[in-house]
């Protein structure tokens, strides 16, 4: 089976998606054979490279208050605890612009599904459990070189523009689709269940497309 995870870094639900999406390939164990792959999507893609209080950009974009961001940020926190997933909320106060991130993922990604899934957990956790900058290359790059990728190629790619292109065809591709919300995972190009969903949710829709034996959705 393919799956295509469309997704930003600075998404907390796409974290939440992703880690409930594993928890459902593992429940299901060696019955079901699938390619993961990270298509780009970005929240914020007029974003100044210096970020912007998060506290702020919320409230701007969705009149929250204090008071609902931090009830929103406790849910976030809970809910990633229970899939093994860890939010640093008093670290991650900045978001920042992502699409140097978005190039590095499509890189990881030509060196296979693994190199890129090792890369987009590294990112997910450094960001939102260690609130570091994902618009500084020096950043991104020994985020990188610590999921086993080669840094010194990273910094390549991150120098130039390099697939930059990609990115921005993959993003417009997904958008003509009618993608407007993220995380999107799209099961053989056809099946989409969207937000961070429970892995219940995720375990329900493989079984089912997969045509194995277990609850229909």
């Amino acid at each position: 089976m393919k799956i295509d995870f469309v997704s930003d870094v600075a998404c907390p639900w796409c974290a939440i998606g992703l880690a409930a999406l594993e928890r459902a390939m593992a429940d299901i164990g060696g019955d079901l054979q699938v390619e993961l792959w990270f298509q780009p999507f970005e929240l914020n893609p007029g974003m100044e490279p210096q970020g912007e209080s998060i506290a702020e950009h919320l409230a701007k974009k969705y009149g929250l208050s204090a008071q609902q961001l931090a009830q929103n940020g406790e849910a976030l926190r809970q809910r990633g605890e229970a899939l093994g997933f860890r939010f640093d909320l008093q670290k991650r106060d900045r978001i920042y612009n992502t699409f140097d991130a978005h190039r590095l993922l499509q890189w990881a990604g030509e060196r296979g599904a693994a190199s890129q899934l090792a890369l987009k957990r590294a990112l997910l956790q450094a960001y939102h459990g260690e609130g570091r900058n994902l618009a500084d290359r020096d950043t991104l790059v020994d985020i990188a070189a610590n999921a086993g990728l080669d840094g010194a190629d990273a910094r390549r790619v991150l120098d130039t523009d390099a697939y930059a292109q990609q990115v921005r065809e993959r993003e417009r591709f997904y958008q003509e689709q009618g993608i407007r919300a993220v995380p999107s995972v799209i099961f053989n190009d056809r099946h989409l269940v969207q937000g961070g969903q429970p892995p219940e949710v995720f375990e329900q829709a493989l079984r089912q497309l997969a045509g194995l034996s277990g609850q229909s959705l």
